[in-house]
This record gives C-alpha cells, structure tokens and sequence, in this order.
C-alpha cells in the first residue's frame, strides 16, 4: 500500500518526466555537443538515445514492481543490502552541491540576457527561485504536473517555432551526416550530453504517487525519454543548421540567438521566459525527489522521525525546506567560488552516472526473464558511459570510496550487524 497520495495520472507523469529531462539541458547541452563533435553530434544523440532506452526500460520494469519514495537507493537496497541504500542515497544527495547550483545558473542565466545583472542581482534570482519551488512543492504532485505539462508543450513549441520560421531542415544540413573520420569525437560529445537524460532516477521517486503504478508509470518514463530525445535531436539539428554554437561561453546563449536570429529583438522575451520555466521545471522534479528520498528515510527510521511529517497535502514538507536550504547553501558557494557551468555539469553526471550503474546492477538481481537481461545489458552500457566520462567521474568515485570508509568506521564504533537497519521491505520480492 502505498505511503503517499495516489494522484498521479499518465500524461502528468509524462510531463513531469519530460520537463524535467528536458530543462536545463535542452537550451545548452545541444551547443555543448556541437562545439565538441560538429555535425557528428547528431550521430552522438541517435547512440545516446539507443543507450538509454534500455536503462529506461530497467527503471519502467523497476518501478513497476517496487514502487517506492526511496527511489534509486531504496532498489538499490533491495539487491543489496542497507549498507548500499545507504552509500547510494547519500551519493544521490551529494549531486547537491554541483548539480543544482549548475541548474540554477542556466536559469538565472537566461534573465541575465536581457538585463545587465550583477552575480549578486542572479544570485537573488537564483534564491528567489528556489522559494517558488519550495511554495509549489507544498501542494499535492498532480499541481505540479500539470503545471509541468504544461511547461514542455511551451518548450516542444518553441522548437517547433524555430524550425517553421528558420524553413528547417535546411538543404546544407543533413539530418544525419557522413561520420566517417569523426567517430572519435563522440565520446567528448556523450560526456556533457549524459546531462539532458539524467533525471529518471529522481522520477523513480514519484512511483508511489501514481493512481496505477503498474500501468502508467513504465508508460509515463518511456514517453517521455523518447519524447525528450526527439525534441534535443530536433535542437541540435537547429543549433548546427545556424551555427550557434561555439565555445563555452556562448553556447549557453544559443537557443536565445537563433530566436533573434529568426524573430528579431523581441524573441529575447520569448527565450528568457521559456528557458526559466524549463529550468525550473527540471530543478522541481529533483527538489521533490530529494524531498522524498529524505522523507522514506525518515519514516523508516534511518533519519530523524522530524523529517518524515507531512503537511495537511499529504507531501513531505518538512524535509523539502531541508532541500530547499541545502541548495541554496550550495547556490552561494557556487557563486562565490565562481564555478562555470560546464564544470559543474562534468562533475554532477558522474554521480548520475554510478546510480544509474548501481540500479542497474539491482535490476539484474531484482528482475526475472527477459528483464533481467536488460538490466544486465543497461548494467554495462552504464559502465561504459563512466568509462568516457574518464577524470570526471572522479569525483563521484572518490566520494563513494570516502563515503563507504566512513560508513565502514560508523559500523566498527557502534558494532551493529550489517542488516540490522535494513529496509523492512528488503527481500520481500
């Protein structure tokens, strides 16, 4: 029986998914893989479609069966024990300190292109936003995807414009050009672009929350993973069609160019409206799903019983503002250390990364038939994306290895067993 209000419906979830995978990573990520593999960016979106839709279809049958707030760690505790629940979630929360602040600055980016703004006026913005997400995470999740639903038929819209206007596909662009020679680019290309799909694990998170679990959550995450993937591949093709892209700078500015290229100086508006709203639509699914994770935790009594109160909607408040205050601790921090965008991005996708790593690995030995297999196959096509991600991702394996020790001396002081804390529901499958 599920712990949290069943109010989710089918194109909710396909709008919280889609919003959230296409937010910040759609106006950025496009010209990131330009600049770093030219028209053979194409060809890296079309591999890295095809490598996640197994993943995708690992999390479906996942979340099908165990529907859960505890999301990724709590799978990932079921195949392997508490301890493993315990190194993942922290690994999932520890994306914090590098993947929100890198969110919050594409966003605040977007306002900075129309008015002349300080880091100290973005900073604000940044601030201010997280606000409005904490005031809309205190509703009930059906108030959030249809709010989000709304938000990615506005950016599916926008694409669209950019290519009714610019009389896309252009005759000098192929859809998908020759690639021979050009092969060895894609893995700088899959690194920055592993971004645009990380968010199905936090939408793991949202499982218990759908009126049939079983039926429209795997539906729900492969609409809108294919859904995400056709409208980057549509704004890549854009981006390289008019050259927005470049280097690191402007690339972050490109989907607002190309709007200026097409309808002039008015289109800013239009750019800087639509890319806060995808922004904040990524960044509230990840704030809820942090929010739950906390909130599972707690009402197991693996956290303080405080944070598993739930206000008269039925959501976990209570550790949403704990989120919420976190990020934004870590929003300030990011700016005073003035980290860029590209580096906190490498940084963040390296955590995403080894959890997707992780619940793979729990879908090979939670999963039975031809769904085991997949995971199985999902389980070393996620060790090769980390493989590409080479020093980047040594950030989210040296945070495990100081993790596992520290939760390893934890164990030797207080001398408990090892399952003593497991979830209650940890075997019963």
């Amino acid at each position: 029986m599920s712990r949290l209000n069943q109010e989710l419906g089918l194109l909710q979830g396909i709008g919280l998914l889609s919003t959230s995978l296409l937010g910040t990573g759609i106006f950025v990520i496009p010209a990131l893989a330009a600049t770093a593999a030219g028209e053979a960016s194409l060809w890296a979106w079309m591999l890295l479609i095809a490598l996640v839709l197994p993943v995708a279809f690992t999390f479906a049958q996942l979340g099908r069966h165990f529907p859960h707030a505890g999301g990724a760690p709590h799978l990932i505790g079921r195949a392997f024990g508490a301890r493993m629940e315990r190194l993942s979630a922290l690994l999932f929360l520890a994306v914090l300190p590098v993947g929100l602040p890198a969110a919050l600055n594409i966003a605040s980016g977007f306002w900075q292109a129309l008015f002349d703004l300080s880091r100290g006026q973005a900073l604000v913005i940044q601030l201010a936003t997280l606000v409005a997400m904490l005031l809309l995470g205190q509703r009930p999740a059906k108030a959030s995807g249809m709010i989000q639903g709304a938000i990615a038929v506005a950016i599916i819209a926008t694409i669209a414009l950019i290519w009714w206007v610019g009389d896309l596909p252009a005759s000098s662009q192929p859809l998908l050009p020759a690639i021979s020679g050009s092969w060895h680019l894609l893995p700088a290309a899959l690194g920055v672009m592993f971004w645009c799909f990380v968010g199905i694990e936090a939408f793991t998170h949202m499982g218990e929350e759908f009126k049939n679990p079983e039926r429209d959550f795997p539906l729900a995450l492969l609409f809108g993973v294919l859904l995400a993937g056709l409208v980057y591949w549509a704004c890549s093709v854009a981006v390289l069609s008019f050259q927005a892209y470049g280097d690191v700078t402007t690339d972050a500015a490109s989907l607002p160019r190309m709007l200026d290229l097409l309808l002039g100086d008015q289109a800013r508006w239009i750019a800087a409206t639509v890319g806060y709203l995808a922004c904040f639509a990524s960044m509230n699914v990840y704030m809820q799903g942090f929010a739950r994770l906390i909130w599972s935790l707690a009402d197991e009594g693996k956290l303080p019983a405080a944070l598993a109160q739930r206000n008269q909607h039925g959501v976990p408040a209570r550790a949403l503002l704990l989120v919420i205050l976190s990020c934004a601790l870590c929003a300030g921090l990011a700016n005073v250390l003035d980290l860029t965008v590209d580096d906190l991005i490498r940084y963040a996708n390296g955590n995403f990364v080894v959890i997707y790593l992780l619940s793979m690995a729990a879908g090979w030995v939670l999963l039975r038939g031809i769904w085991r297999w997949l995971a199985g196959l999902s389980t070393l096509l996620c060790a090769a994306v980390l493989s590409m991600l080479g020093s980047d991702a040594g950030y989210a394996l040296g945070l495990l290895a100081v993790m596992a020790l520290l939760d390893y001396a934890r164990m030797l002081h207080t001398r408990k067993p090892l399952g003593e804390s497991a979830s209650p529901q940890a075997g019963n499958h």
